[in-house]
């Protein structure tokens, strides 16, 4: 048995050195789709690891609720709440700061904390300091990003406008929060380092400055193990409610743990959905090369068989070709994957803040690579295995039965005159086998296919940057007010210098409840002839809003399972939180974030109280941006100033580079595909070819003739597959966009021109440099050794 075996495996290792070529590419092709897996779950690890560590170390909370005033002795009252084993009572307050060199206004949020000792919970994590000491009022710490962002270190004054009056504070230390592991501002979808940063100062210097003493406006909770969330939710509403409460949240729902959520999703479709895609293709592959060996060794098999070889011995010896094949690509797309890992998570310190953030290899991530790997190939390979075991010895030892040569489909139809002779032998060729055109025609659509997945991220960002910034975000700066004032208030914008145009706006926070699906957003009120920022159907053409009713995002009314005709409860979360219910009218499209609109005059209407605003729009005049900021940074009544062109940056710097960054692995990883299906596939149709090809040069024919005829059949099998590669990649996309269909974003299904002809383009060129190493494979036949006669 010993023995046996170990004929066999001199013959494995002949088999894989006459097949070197094409079994490495299939095991780059393995690489490719291992890399990408272990890249991404690796990181995806390393990320929850880093997440878990420091939300424990640091007590991250588990309830949130905004109030609008309340006095602390309530503190008491909470702590009583069956299952909660923590409270903290703060103040958080955002300002305008009035930062050196920086003409627009940024937005500081200041959080109150002991002066004696750390916060019980979401504790600080100082990087760079010391934290602040009872008495110094103009002591705060500042997030690490800020900091950066802004160039800014201890010891370094920022100038804020608290209360309306101007305040220097002192920075102290640079810090990190659990609670800002993602950076960003209520209402925002991407975190702007530069223009939004997280301050904390003393809880006696902060409520002073805002008139809280004895008064708290936030309050985080903790609960025990196995706590029942809901049940402490309730309890915590029923006691703020008479002091404006805004409504808790659990964990799951607070800003920077639901985006770091998001990005661990994303990590984890992308980790899997695209390994499978070029796992599938190198199982498809295998599966031809092997049926070509196995077709090739035909009379082989039949004499093994003869000298008392099992049927067993002969499919473990073609499975061990498969794992040999599998544990090199499995290897080198595990090298390349934990590089790529490193140079990810690298990249993640840099949007997520996380102080024990390093990345660490994931042996069981390894495992699993090579075992779903070795499954896939093993998957490919069976078909041609069992066909091999299934042959006697004697069938086995003899040749094949001869093809079956006849006239071909359009020389039946009286064509041939207008075909030459190559064309007629391609096409003969192709009638005789069927089976296996076909197939080398899907491997090339193939590589087209997952070249088009791989980069058609790139035009859908840039159509949804457009989309969203050039049709319905229009505005250049949005002006919030401290509390919603009466529309005089639009008056005084207008007059301010550099204003173009002013566009108002009410914000109402509220919840919306269909059956039991809710979500909880800020309905967006908005006049008829707004033209600033407004909603967007999905043909592009701009929403006209109701005199009554709901407008609501397709992505929020999937969410809420409702449609259009169908009424919902609207919960306010702020003043007496009354609830009412309102009719959906209408749906717009949007790809970022969830949105509800209706008309300002219903939406007061509805809510029972006069004209007033939240804020407006402003289109602004490029040359006198500067007064009109300075203007903005000076009036108490404003709160917050944001600007379009910064959430653009934003935009680019967080999603856009992420899926940048998983877009240039994939074209890196589809290019690699591409030229494994289009070597292997011209290596094979050499070797189905090569006895017809070196009769003919026996018979007269020269190198260029024969050559002709087996690139004119590669170049034919490519120009066929292009469209259907095409059509494959389009739904192969379509795919994957309905898998990145989250409630912060929705990838458009945009593929332009480009694209297709990039896709095209690249394996035309794989086509050429295989025909090139086909052609010299095919001057130097061996027409002897082919035309052997086969006994």
């Amino acid at each position: 048995m010993t023995t046996a075996m170990a004929v066999l495996d001199r013959k494995l290792l002949r088999d894989l050195f006459e097949t070197k070529g094409q079994a490495l590419a299939i095991a780059l092709i393995i690489g490719a789709g291992i890399a990408l897996f272990v890249m991404s779950l690796s990181t995806m690890s390393s990320l929850q690891q880093a997440q878990e560590i420091y939300y424990a170390r640091y007590r991250f909370a588990d309830i949130f609720s905004g109030v609008k005033r309340a006095p602390v002795s309530l503190g008491e009252r909470i702590a009583e709440i069956p299952g909660v084993t923590a409270v903290q009572l703060r103040v958080v307050m955002d300002v305008t700061l009035d930062i050196p060199k920086m003409a627009e206004p940024a937005i500081g949020r200041l959080i109150s904390v002991p002066e004696s000792s750390p916060p019980r919970l979401n504790d600080l994590h100082i990087r760079r300091g010391r934290y602040i000491e009872p008495g110094r009022s103009d002591e705060v710490l500042i997030s690490e990003a800020f900091a950066e962002a802004q160039n800014l270190d201890v010891g370094d004054q920022i100038s804020a406008i608290l209360n309306g009056r101007l305040k220097e504070l002192r920075i102290v230390g640079i810090a990190l929060s659990p609670e800002y592991v993602y950076s960003l501002r209520g209402g925002e979808l991407f975190p702007d380092d530069r223009h939004f940063g997280v301050f904390w100062m003393g809880e006696k210097a902060l409520a002073a400055a805002f008139n809280m003493e004895g008064a708290f406006n936030d309050v985080t909770l903790s609960v025990m193990p196995g706590g029942r969330l809901p049940e402490i939710i309730d309890q915590l509403d029923r006691i703020l409610e008479p002091y404006g409460s805004t409504g808790a949240i659990e964990r799951a729902n607070q800003v920077s743990h639901f985006y770091l959520s998001n990005e661990f999703n994303q990590l984890q479709t992308m980790g899997l959905l695209l390994p499978a895609i070029f796992l599938a293709v190198a199982a498809f592959l295998l599966n031809v090369v092997l049926a070509r060996i196995i077709g090739i060794q035909r009379e082989q098999i039949g004499a093994l068989k003869a000298f008392g070889y099992s049927n067993s011995q002969i499919v473990i010896h073609y499975l061990k070709l498969v794992a040999i094949i599998v544990a090199a690509g499995t290897i080198l797309g595990t090298l390349a994957g934990s590089w790529f890992g490193l140079q990810m998570t690298q990249l993640y310190t840099e949007f997520f803040r996380l102080p024990l953030l390093v990345y660490r290899f994931s042996f069981p991530v390894a495992v699993g690579a090579f075992l779903i790997s070795l499954s896939a190939a093993a998957i490919g390979a069976l078909g041609s295995v069992r066909g091999a075991a299934r042959l006697s010895p004697a069938v086995a030892m003899r040749p094949a039965p001869p093809g079956v040569y006849r006239k071909t489909f359009i020389e039946r139809l009286g064509l041939e005159r207008v075909l030459s002779m190559t064309p007629r032998m391609i096409l003969r060729g192709w009638e005789r086998r069927p089976a296996k055109t076909i197939l080398s025609c899907f491997g090339i659509s193939f590589a087209v296919a997952v070249l088009i997945v791989g980069s058609f991220s790139l035009d859908a960002i840039e159509f949804l940057i457009g989309f969203q910034f050039n049709y319905a975000q229009r505005e250049d700066i949005t002006v919030t007010f401290v509390e919603p004032r009466s529309r005089d208030a639009l008056y005084e914008i207008e007059k301010l210098p550099g204003v173009l145009r002013v566009e108002p706006f009410r914000s109402v926070a509220t919840r919306i409840v269909y059956r039991n699906r809710s979500r909880r957003l800020a309905i967006q009120g908005l006049t008829s002839q707004s033209d600033l920022h407004r909603p967007i159907e999905a043909d592009g053409k701009p929403v006209v809003l109701s005199k009554e009713g709901l407008t609501l995002s397709r992505k929020l009314a999937e969410l809420l399972d409702v449609g259009i005709g169908e009424r919902v409860i609207l919960e306010l979360l702020e003043g007496e939180r009354k609830t009412y219910r309102v009719t959906v009218v209408q749906l717009a499209e949007e790809f970022l974030g969830l949105s509800a609109y209706m008309q300002t005059d219903a939406l007061n209407r509805l809510i029972q109280e006069g004209p007033v605003i939240s804020g407006v729009f402003i289109l602004a005049d490029p040359f006198h941006e500067a007064a009109l900021y300075e203007r903005l940074k000076r009036t108490p009544s404003v709160a917050t100033v944001s600007l379009t062109r910064n959430a653009v940056q934003s935009f680019r710097e967080t999603l856009a580079e992420t899926i940048y960054i998983f877009t240039f692995f994939n074209i890196l990883f589809a290019g690699v595909i591409a030229v494994g299906v289009v070597y292997n596939n011209a290596r094979i149709i050499l070797s189905e070819r090569s006895r017809d090809l070196a009769s003919l040069r026996v018979l007269g024919f020269t190198r260029a003739e024969i050559s002709a005829i087996l690139l004119g059949e590669l170049g034919a099998l490519t120009f066929l597959a292009l469209p259907i590669g095409c059509l494959l990649g389009y739904l192969m996309a379509a795919g994957l966009t309905r898998t990145l269909d989250t409630e912060l974003y929705r990838i458009p299904l945009i593929i332009n021109n480009d694209t297709y002809l990039f896709a095209a383009v690249v394996v035309v060129i794989a086509s050429a440099v295989s025909a090139f190493i086909v052609r010299h494979r095919l001057d130097h036949l061996d027409l002897v050794g082919v035309l052997k006669t086969r006994e």
